[in-house]
């Protein structure tokens, strides 16, 4: 093993010996003959003359890990870690050590899957309740949901719950000139496609006239500014609109909170709760409101169940997947959200206290009056006498001047125009910070004589529940978080074979640079000279991206796969605008898509239209043809993932695009299953004109629970200048902003830009091969157990199969549901269920997994056959069998009262002790139905766990 190819080797699970075994098995002679059979030729990247594929010829070599790391720190060193006092929405803050270690820098927590599977899932869902106690409590209202993707899409996602709820037709939005700039713009974005007029305007005045749905105001607003906005939400109720506020959460612990004014919505960053700036994000964006609009709630809800022995156990709730089933017409298009976020602004708040958070607000707020005393006593115009962290002072042509002396002194400050600058104070604020800044107005500190008032208006209490007064030392927090990670299965325990979302390897050495000052201490509007590491890795990241995709142009804005669809179908609506062909509006969308696709269309103002498949999975090229022709006039898109949602690669994908162009439409190559692409074939080649990329799929971003994602977007050059710009980034293109940072979730990039460089070509093209052989691996040794639902040419899979169920289940009773909660018993986390095909489980290795992994998910799988069978021939009941009662808990099998008529070691070590370690659920098979009428989404009274 040469030390270029000992990065790949440690990534790639399967050794030359065990690859020997599985393509033996499949009954192909090598992996390049693997290719030639799997790939159809027609898109297939032909090696050249180096032996490297197109698109990778013209990547580095492959960089160890330390080679790699002594780049990314020449990087880091580039940038220009500033004190940060510009506020608008990003602020510094100090995460305490015990978090960062045992959360942020932990497998257990950062490789999790979303929790889909609630019962191995407790963990990170008790934790989800947290966040949504926390929010609830003290924005002071009912429901939260567990984290949006930023403020900007939460405030987006406001808007449209309000349009949905609204008792009239009113088509227009009020909102304030001082909510955030950026916010404002993701608004913009969100509204134009759905026909919603926005009204800009001052509202402390009071509504301008005219019907609107809703308002939206920011508290405090980007100037700083304290309002009470009680009369105008009062007058906006009057007048048949709802009201959702823009709350800063460490400023609710002092000032009154948007529930108890009579706000509907309340939406906001959690991102100063202990999770560092990061040029951006990820932050976890939040989303509240009253209980009588839960059901309108989009995302990802954590809810309050019972298991089968009557225990409370948690679960997601009512929304959660539910593009799956409204497609089209669901709320929301949102698939992942910001779990590992989410998680590390709560245990900051629960770390805390209220009186810990409390107590920060108010050093804060003290450092801004010390600011606002001391410019004011030196003869400064203060703007605002009501502020909290942010303090605006006029000086009449000078603005330049005071942010250029701030800057000698090391400090970033925000200049709003030529006569006004913005000073925003934060956890990480210093006395010292505020004397540096009083001189670089020229002033010096001074007593503050009250005309800069405490703001102290809040009354209520929040964050009294348990979960928010145990754990202040730091013993008892990391014991906390042990507690809950073993409650969960993550990569770090055992292999996770969903399909669809590649669980691989996130290797340290990826994830290590993510927590450096120099990359996690940018703030996104810092001068440009301040990131100039991060921007030479965004470019070099970029550059790569589209080598390996065949794109020409790209964005890395987008901070999850479902706003990096958005952002593909809002560049090519603009594209036909520009040619002057609005009209084209109709997007065709095979049966097979994954839901996001016909929720994001929906969104980018366009009617969805299905086209439908094959009994062997593939599009149906005659339905194909005749939606095209019926639609000729009007058609905008295709949508359309490859390999296809089905798992295979379909020989007819280069017709498929050229019948749309034809046509006069545009083609989206859905990216959610590029790791069975990468050095074979590129979806801008064969016949694309956008895609998306998911990095936490195909290049190593890890899902961390449920998010975060990124979800980049590569498009041909005619697509170029309308890929999403930003009110604060003139170097990039003319689009709508699509998150309110300019490069998105950019203190996570280091992570693919690590694996592609450690990787290189040749391990990229090992890494995508490998996944296939595995795939077809697993597809051969299950066939005669669980039929393979589609194959393609050559009867092979691409990178995931789909195992059908349904005879078994017609047959015996049965599902799939029991047999995932069986495979918990087993050590394994299930597959995905019931999608794309109900009544089915699809399974995806990944590169990562050894053979001895894959081998030891067939033995389970095959010995869940066996136990079905004999439920088949009468030997156990079809309701009270191991797969009925599965999961098993150590309580259960510990009840003196065992009446099964199968034994507790069957019941607990099917395959015996030796056969894997065991990971035992923490609760049985919870009642999901039961959840949904008996909806509890915030933490329960520990009694209820007695």
């Amino acid at each position: 093993m040469s030390d270029r190819s000992v990065f790949a080797s440690r990534h790639i699970g399967p050794d030359s010996r065990d690859i020997a075994t599985m393509l033996a098995v499949i009954g192909v002679d090598s992996l390049e003959d693997l290719a030639t059979k799997a790939v159809p030729a027609g898109i297939r990247d032909p090696l050249t003359g180096s032996g490297a594929a197109p698109g990778l010829d013209q990547l580095p070599p492959a960089a160890t890990e330390a080679e790699a790391l002594t780049e990314l720190r020449a990087l880091a060193q580039a940038n220009t870690v500033a004190v940060s006092m510009i506020g608008q929405g990003y602020y510094d803050t100090l995460t305490p050590p015990v978090l960062r270690r045992n959360i942020l820098e932990n497998p257990g927590w950062y490789t999790a899957y979303t929790p889909y599977q609630p019962e191995i899932s407790q963990g990170r869902l008790e934790a989800l309740l947290n966040f949504q106690t926390m929010v609830s409590d003290l924005t002071g209202l009912e429901v939260a949901n567990a984290s949006l993707l930023d403020e900007g899409t939460a405030a987006a996602e406001a808007m449209t719950l309000m349009h949905r709820a609204g008792r009239g037709s009113a088509k227009r939005l009020a909102v304030d000139s001082d909510v955030f700039a950026q916010t404002r713009a993701v608004l913009a974005t969100r509204a134009e496609p759905l026909g919603i007029d926005i009204v800009t305007a001052d509202l402390r005045d009071g509504l301008p006239d005219g019907e609107f749905f809703g308002v939206i105001t920011q508290l405090p607003g980007a100037s700083g500014l304290i309002t009470d906005w009680a009369t105008l939400i009062a007058e906006a109720h009057e007048r048949g609109a709802l009201v959702a506020v823009g709350a800063d959460l460490l400023a609710l612990t002092l000032i009154t909170p948007p529930g108890e004014i009579g706000a509907d919505v309340a939406f906001g960053t959690t991102q100063r709760f202990g999770v560092p700036m990061g040029f951006g994000g990820p932050h976890a964006g939040y989303l509240a409101v009253h209980a009588n609009h839960v059901r309108q709630l989009p995302g990802r809800l954590v809810g309050v169940s019972v298991d089968a022995d009557g225990s409370p156990a948690f679960r997601l709730a009512l929304q959660t997947r539910e593009q799956h089933i409204r497609r089209d017409r669901a709320t929301s298009n949102i698939c992942t959200a910001q779990v590992l976020l989410a998680v590390m602004a709560a245990m900051y708040a629960s770390y805390h206290g209220a009186e810990g958070l409390t107590a920060i607000a108010r050093r804060v707020h003290a450092h801004a009056r010390d600011l606002a005393a001391g410019l004011a006593a030196s003869g400064v115009q203060v703007v605002h006498r009501r502020f909290f962290d942010t303090v605006l002072a006029r000086v009449p042509g000078r603005a330049a001047q005071v942010q250029a002396a701030a800057k000698e002194r090391g400090i970033n400050v925000w200049r709003v125009d030529d006569d006004h600058i913005s000073v925003a104070c934060d956890e990480a604020t210093t006395a010292e910070h505020v004397a540096a800044v009083l001189a670089a107005f020229g002033a010096t500190p001074a007593q503050n004589s009250g005309e800069f008032a405490d703001i102290t208006t809040r009354t209520s209490t929040f964050l009294t529940h348990p979960a928010f007064t145990r754990y202040r030392t730091e013993t008892s927090m990391m014991r906390y978080l042990r507690t809950l990670a073993d409650k969960d299965l993550a990569l770090d325990r055992s292999m996770i074979p969903l399909g669809s979302c590649t669980m691989k390897l996130n290797a340290a050495a990826e994830m290590e640079p993510i927590t450096w000052p120099e990359f996690a201490r940018l703030h996104p509007f810092a001068p440009a000279s301040d990131s100039a590491g991060l921007r030479q890795l965004i470019d070099q990241l970029g550059s790569w991206l589209m080598q390996l995709s065949g794109y020409d142009a790209v964005s890395l804005q987008p901070n999850a796969g479902s706003q990096g669809e958005y952002a593909g179908l809002l560049a090519i609506r603009a594209y036909h605008a520009s040619r002057g062909e609005s009209r084209r509006n109709v997007c065709l969308i095979p049966s097979s898509a994954h839901g996001t696709n016909a929720a994001s269309a929906a969104l980018a103002g366009m009617r969805v239209v299905v086209v439908g498949c094959r009994d062997n999975g593939d599009v149906d090229l005659d339905d194909l043809r005749a939606k095209v022709r019926e639609h000729a006039d009007r058609l905008s898109t295709l949508m359309i993932t490859y390999p296809s949602t089905h798992g295979v690669y379909e020989p007819d994908i280069a017709e498929i695009c050229a019948a749309v162009h034809d046509a006069g439409g545009q083609v989206y190559v859905d990216g959610a299953n590029l790791n069975a692409l990468v050095g074979l074939a590129r979806p801008g080649k064969f016949g694309g004109d956008v895609s998306h990329l998911n990095l936490h799929k195909t290049f190593c971003i890890p899902h961390g629970g449920g998010g975060p994602g990124v979800g980049p977007i590569v498009a041909r050059s005619h697509l170029a200048p309308f890929l999403p710009g930003h009110p604060y980034a003139p170097e990039l293109p003319g689009g709508r902003p699509v998150a309110s940072a300019p490069y998105g979730s950019a203190s996570i990039l280091p992570i693919t830009w690590a694996y592609i460089r450690m990787m290189g070509a040749d391990g990229l093209r090992r890494a995508s091969l490998t996944a296939i052989a595995s795939a077809n691996y697993i597809a051969r040794r299950l066939d005669e157990y669980y039929p393979v639902l589609y194959t393609g040419e050559n009867g092979m899979v691409a990178h995931e199969c789909i195992l059908d169920l349904r005879p078994i289940t017609r047959s015996t009773g049965v599902t799939v549901d029991d047999v995932a909660k069986r495979l918990t018993d087993y050590g394994f986390h299930a597959p995905t269920m019931s999608f794309p095909v109900s009544g089915t489980l699809m399974v995806e290795p990944t590169e990562s997994e050894s053979l001895a992994e894959v081998d030891a998910f067939c033995a389970a799988m095959i010995a869940i056959r066996a136990e079905i069978d004999r439920v088949a021939a009468g030997e156990w009941p079809a309701d009270d069998n191991p797969l009925r009662g599965a999961p098993h808990t150590a309580a259960c099998l510990l009840r003196a009262d065992w009446d099964h008529p199968y034994t507790r070691e069957e019941a607990a070590y099917p395959l015996g002790e030796s056969f894997r370690p065991k990971v035992w659920p923490p609760v049985r098979r919870i009642d999901g139905a039961y959840g949904d009428r008996n909806l509890v989404c915030s933490c329960p009274p520990v009694e209820a766990f007695a």
